[in-house]
């Protein structure tokens, strides 16, 4: 079976949202580098939108036909908050409608940071899969061209380039750590990777609390698993039964997943403050985490993906200053 996003795909989408996106900085973490294995922090966190998310979602508007269905109307989509929040500054850009659905479990602050772009925001139900099916309704309804969150081959794409990034500023890098949820991201990274630099290794990190896309790794399909609150919230919700790309992108580039509880999920938020001076979501501090953990020993230069910055205030202050860890 042919990839699913070819690295050629990864390359025009990096030509195509230069201008649109920071390209962010690689920079060292000495308080992660052990026994001459440097470990770098590769900082989605810096993206206008504050997380990886706006790489994706700005080539897939970008990519529109203005004369198809929903490409001059708007767009639509499912999200936890990050890939909403890029939707919306994508559309804005372009000037178009923006209709973001999200769940119960989205934090507050994302969702005001959605609306504050100039996107409608629906909540409904308590899981991304009740936002999904908000979503299908307003397809089926015409006249918005849906944006889904990771199972699309442009949002892929968008965030492979961050892997050509990480190549090009570390070619000799032998292990790469991506936050794992639906696989748009984990599985856009692991193709450009594996495309340039076949020996390194790729690793996807979740949470155990309903890792989806673990679940159905192991399942060898897609399988539905129970959305729970999580302080990597980013990384919850389902991979939808019918994916057609990112479980197979993940299936065949990705060689671990790791899984974290609870309580080194916040390890990795309050490390990231306290030892390299960065505010991290949940989702973001998950590589920080699995070093920390011991659940990985690097053996020569490493790369994780920090991949966004937004998390409630209040509770990252009691994360870092109480030790809160749910």
């Amino acid at each position: 079976m042919p990839v699913a996003v070819t690295i050629d795909e990864i390359r025009a989408a990096h030509a195509r949202i230069a201008g649109h996106v920071v390209r962010t900085p690689l920079r060292p973490a000495l308080s992660l580098s052990r026994d001459g294995s440097p470990v770098h922090l590769k900082l989605e966190t810096r993206q206008t939108t504050g997380s990886f998310k706006l790489r994706g979602a700005t080539n897939a508007v970008l990519s529109l036909d203005a004369s198809a269905q929903g490409g001059a109307a708007g767009v639509v989509t499912a999200s936890t908050g990050n890939h909403g929040r890029a939707v919306a500054h994508a559309a804005k850009a372009r000037g178009i409608r923006a209709v973001v659905c999200m769940s119960q479990l989205v934090p507050a602050n994302k969702v005001e940071a959605v609306r504050a772009l100039g996107a409608e925001v629906r909540i409904v139900g308590c899981s991304q899969d009740d936002a999904q099916d908000e979503v299908d309704r307003l397809v089926a309804e015409g006249g918005l061209a849906e944006i889904p969150p990771f199972d699309h081959p442009a949002v892929i794409a968008g965030q492979g380039t961050i892997g050509l990034e990480i190549i090009a500023d570390l070619p000799d890098v032998e292990l790469v750590l991506v936050p794992l949820s639906g696989g748009g991201l984990a599985g856009g990274i692991g193709a450009a990777v594996k495309a340039l630099r076949p020996q390194a290794k790729v690793v996807g990190i979740s949470m155990a609390r309903g890792a989806a896309m673990h679940a159905s790794l192991l399942a060898g399909k897609p399988v539905e698993v129970e959305e729970l609150p999580t302080l990597a919230d980013s990384l919850g919700g389902g991979i939808g039964l019918a994916n057609r790309y990112s479980f197979a992108l993940c299936r065949d580039f990705l060689d671990e997943v790791i899984l974290l509880s609870e309580e080194e999920v916040a390890a990795g938020i309050r490390h990231a403050f306290t030892a390299e001076d960065e505010i991290v979501e949940g989702a973001a501090g998950v590589g920080i985490a699995a070093l920390l953990a011991g659940k990985l020993r690097p053996s020569g230069s490493t790369a994780i993906v920090v991949s966004g910055r937004n998390i409630d205030p209040e509770l990252h202050r009691r994360i870092v200053e109480e030790g809160v860890a749910a």
